[in-house]
Order: C-alpha cells, then structure tokens, then sequence
C-alpha cells in the first residue's frame, strides 16, 4: 500500500492510465472469422445476456443490418443493397449468424449496445469455394522459330476463375514451383508449367482455409506428347525400360533370324549328302 499521499497520488494515476490503456486496447482489438462460401458463419456479439431494455445493433461498415430492441430482434432487409436478404439470425445473446455466406458478405463488422458502445469488431472474410486444378499435357511445335525448329512437351496445371488462391506445383511433400493471385474481390486463370517428370508430383490449389490436391498420373498423359519427345514426357525410368525392351525386341530378330539362316543350311548339307551328284 502507498505509504503517504504523493505515493497515493503515484498509485491512482498508475492504475487510472493501465485502465484508460486497457479500454483502448479492448475496443480497438478486431477479431478475425474465415468460412468458405456457403456455409454459414457465427459472429459473436461477446454480450452473455442481453439485459432489460438493452438495445443490439450489428453494423457491416456504415451499414445498419440487424438490431434487438425491446428483446426483439429485427434484420433490415433493405440495408446494404439487400445483401443479407433472409440471410440473418439474432439469438438471445445478441450473436449474429450469416447463413449461406457469400464473398460480397466479406468486411468489417461491428456490435453495439445501447449501454455499452462498441462490444466487439469482427473482420469476417469469406472464400469463394476451390475447384480442384486440372492437370493436362501441353505438346506444342515451334516450326515458325528462326531460332531452332523442334517440338516440346510439359504439362500445365490450371485452375479457371479463382481468387486469393496459390497454385503449386509438389514434388512429395515440398514446393517445386507457385503461384499466386492475392485479389479477393475479383477472379482469375492460373497456370502453371511444367516439364513432363515422374508421378511423384502433385498440384495444390489452396488459400488460407482450405486446398484442393489433383495428384499427376503420367501414364495417362504420356500419350499425347509427341513420340520423339517420349524420353521428356514419361520420365527417365520410363524412357530406359522402353530402350531396354526395344534392345530385347533386336536381339530376339536376330537371333530368329541367325537360327533360320542356320538351319535352311544344314537342310541344304543334309540334302546334297543324301543326293550326290554324279560325276563322269
């Protein structure tokens, strides 16, 4: 305890400032919430039970969009261009549920009482859903090149009409190659390239929440590529058991061959040793 009145004084000041600082970073602090588009999100108004004669308002930006008043509540339908049309519910805690959530339905959003100012801040974003990417094979000809004239072949990952999404290329279990678009307010096509290699790679699409993994199987893109670029679109094992079986395929000819040879000669002895001509 202070021991006289300035060591009093010291005490009520220290603890007036730690309040005061207490307060702002109270009010200030926002909290984050993330869904995907669809599902349906809670917002918590942080009130346990709204009190007599308390009034709740739920503001998205300037926007009023629900309030309880007289233990009532009410959403307005007309705010916010009508975005949350039948798309919200107040329970007895004053807590806001956003049903079938929507991107537009991303923004800052505030809760208020009549007593109590500012209750909570909740920035809520809302990701649009992830396709799963598309693996294809990209066999190209380059024969109008002054440079060389030669065909090539890769295979290209995609992804159509995305938003705040990386798109990467895995060999296992690490990054080989990304992507990545951060807008969240509009969509685009991704691609990403590359050089036709073995089954051990996989492309990811993902944001913060969720991913969507299509695993590469060369044996059905392989065939698209062209024959001279085999050694590059199957991988290098591939390419070596398809020489060895070709080198096996030669021998065996030969061999057939060397054996047929041998054989219409020793007919040919046999026949000339049964049937000796006859000499004057």
């Amino acid at each position: 305890m202070p021991k006289n009145i300035n060591d009093m004084d010291m005490f009520i000041f220290v603890c007036l400032c730690l309040w005061s600082l207490n307060g702002v970073f109270v009010a200030d602090a926002v909290k984050s919430e993330s869904v995907t588009e669809g599902e349906s999100v809670s917002l918590n108004s942080s009130v346990t039970q709204i009190q007599t004669h308390e009034d709740i308002e739920w503001k998205f930006g300037d926007f009023l969009i629900a309030s309880v008043k007289n233990n009532k509540s009410k959403s307005y339908d007309g705010s916010a261009a009508g975005r949350f049309r039948g798309r919200l519910k107040l329970d007895q805690t004053g807590s806001l549920t956003i049903i079938n959530s929507r991107t537009t339905d991303s923004g800052l959003y505030t809760v208020s009482s009549s007593s109590r100012d500012t209750i909570n801040t909740i920035n809520l974003t809302v990701y649009a859903r992830l396709p799963v990417p598309v693996i294809s094979s990209n066999s190209s000809q380059n024969s109008s090149s002054s440079s060389s004239s030669s065909s090539s072949c890769s295979l290209v990952c995609s992804a159509v009409n995305v938003s705040h999404v990386t798109l990467s290329w895995f060999k296992g279990n690490s990054v080989f190659s990304s992507i990545r678009v951060s807008d969240l307010s509009s969509r685009s096509d991704l691609l990403l390239h590359l050089e036709c290699v073995d089954d051990s790679y996989s492309c990811v699409l993902n944001n913060p929440i969720r991913n969507q993994t299509q695993h590469l199987n060369n044996t059905q893109l392989c065939h698209t590529c062209a024959a001279e670029d085999s050694i590059h679109c199957c991988g290098f094992t591939e390419a070596v058991i398809r020489l060895a079986l070709s080198a096996l395929v030669g021998v065996a000819t030969v061999a057939v061959l060397v054996y047929d040879i041998r054989s219409r000669s020793l007919q040919q002895k046999k026949s000339v040793q049964k049937y000796p001509t006859n000499s004057d």
